[in-house]
């Protein structure tokens, strides 16, 4: 199925927190020198025009994005995720990145990116997108198994952003799996999987599987901007990150309720939890 396009949801709450998390996690990478892979699974178009169609349709930006554009609290990570954004921008808020534009801003000459999209309309815009940066690869194939060609890398340092559409059910089996299988051909890297919440029986099994699995330092991030419901539709989206970096949780501490007050109704919520010890 390809049916799903990111630029019907691009920059909403849950773009904001994953993006957020991918920022946070590509900044630490840089703190050496060192060269390291970045692997995105789902990448998607790379860069979303707001005053599109698409985006026009549902208008979820005004719900994420949009919220944050003027902010200045006192949370830091929150003002650099818009930072990055507004670079991106010249004075109105008329585009929002995809994780490979977000990437972007933080890979460096002796860096590689890898990009997986199945999707031919968004695979020729991941393209145009990232022509400009001969260290940025797209490849128009399957992402889960993309993966497993690219493990361990040649680097020996790698972060991995895992974003399926879940149009599929069997997604969230797939995704989970897919990372504990790299996690065993490359157990130092760091593996990030964003999913949604509209079943949250569907998340206690991604859990509950990871938990069985034996993979170590896993947190899970996680913003609802309502309450669950056993109605239709998203109400809450995370990230759940297998070797963080030191300094994620603490971050996330700071950030997740200032997002829940900024975004959420009055029944939102927010979870950030070591779901294993290191």
């Amino acid at each position: 199925m390809l049916s799903y396009r990111h630029s019907f949801h691009a920059g909403n709450p849950a773009d904001v927190i994953k993006h957020l998390v991918l920022a946070q996690v590509l900044e630490y990478m840089t703190r050496k020198d060192k060269p390291f892979d970045y692997i995105d699974t789902h990448s998607g178009a790379g860069l979303f025009e707001l005053a599109a169609k698409d985006a026009q349709k549902t208008q979820e930006y005004l719900q994420g994005i949009a919220k944050l554009w003027s902010y200045t609290g006192e949370v830091a990570a929150i003002r650099d995720y818009v930072e990055l954004v507004k670079s991106l921008n010249r004075d109105a808020l008329a585009y929002y990145p995809g994780s490979p534009k977000v990437a972007e801003q933080f890979l460096r000459k002796q860096d590689k990116g890898w990009f997986f999209e199945l999707h031919p309309q968004d695979l020729k815009l991941l393209e145009k997108n990232t022509a400009h940066k001969r260290s940025l690869r797209v490849k128009g194939e399957d992402g889960f198994k993309g993966l497993m060609g690219l493990v361990p890398p040649q680097s020996r340092r790698a972060c991995v952003l895992m974003d399926p559409p879940y149009e599929i059910k069997s997604d969230y089996d797939v995704a989970v799996r897919s990372i504990i299988k790299a996690c065993k051909r490359f157990a130092s890297g760091t593996y990030m999987i964003w999913y949604p919440v509209v079943d949250r029986a569907r998340i206690d099994q991604m859990e509950q599987t990871l938990l069985e699995s034996g993979v170590r330092n896993i947190q899970l991030f996680e913003l609802a901007t309502e309450a669950d419901t056993e109605e239709r539709g998203m109400t809450a989206s995370g990230m759940i990150v297998i070797n963080p970096p030191w300094t994620l949780k603490a971050t996330m501490d700071e950030v997740l309720p200032e997002l829940v007050q900024q975004l959420s109704s009055e029944t939102g919520f927010f979870r950030s939890e070591q779901l294993v010890a290191e």
